[in-house]
């Protein structure tokens, strides 16, 4: 990763997306003395099979696992932008939602989901696929351009030009990035998800296996991969 990235932002579906799908990367970027924030785009109120679960009460106790789950992480900044799950929709407002935090934040990197339909079931979630094409959209041009969201420039939001755009969940990934040293602080964080883990022992066996296969071509005990996207300047 470019010394020059200094600032990343994760932006993804759902609470729990970002442990899963580059948690690892994140704790690995913090120690480096990279400056992480989340955006979750939905509040996980319809991840229950718990038939005395009420999404009310969900959306609290993701909310709650979502921010400790970050802290874990060494991540301080966590934006829940609080959209129902499972019915995430690529408008107007939520395209200026994320792109307010993005000139907020202003990083050099957002992280986000594969906006395509993969073989890979789990990543081909539709809130996942919705995310990150809005999340690119807003990249590329309405966080740039000062005369997409006028209103966002008249509330001190000033456009801002990310450079790089990793994608998680790719089937041809360009960047594999060793997360050996910080596979234990993924698996704690994705483990503050009480809610959703069930038998955690039986998902904790998935995710070494997932990331030890990503890792292994390169000779990395655990690993997570991306997609490059790069900006021109």
């Amino acid at each position: 990763m470019a010394n020059t990235i200094t600032r990343v932002l994760v932006v993804v579906a759902h609470p729990d997306d970002a442990e899963f799908g580059c948690g690892g990367t994140v704790a690995k970027w913090v120690k480096e003395g990279r400056e992480i924030a989340y955006v979750i785009l939905t509040n996980g109120d319809k991840g229950s099979a718990d038939r005395r679960m009420t999404s009310e009460r969900l959306v609290k106790i993701r909310a709650e696992e979502q921010l400790t789950a970050a802290r874990t992480l060494g991540v301080e900044q966590v934006e829940l932008l609080g959209y129902p799950d499972g019915e995430l929709e690529d408008t107007r407002e939520v395209r200026r939602a994320v792109t307010a935090q993005i000139r907020r934040f202003r990083p050099d990197l957002i992280v986000t989901q594969n906006p395509a339909r993969t073989s890979n079931f789990y990543a081909s979630h539709r809130d996942h696929r919705t995310a990150g094409s809005i999340a690119l959209d807003c990249v590329y041009p309405l966080a740039r351009d000062h005369l997409s969201f006028p209103e966002l420039v008249a509330q001190g939001l000033e456009p801002h030009k990310v450079h790089e755009v990793y994608l998680m969940g790719a089937e041809n990934p360009e960047v594999v990035v060793d997360i050996s040293d910080t596979m234990e602080l993924k698996l704690k964080a994705l483990a503050c998800h009480t809610s959703q883990m069930g038998d955690f022992p039986q998902v904790e066996a998935w995710v070494r296996e997932r990331a030890a296969h990503v890792g292994k071509p390169k000779g990395y005990a655990y690993a997570e991969a991306f997609k490059r996207i790069t900006i021109p300047r």
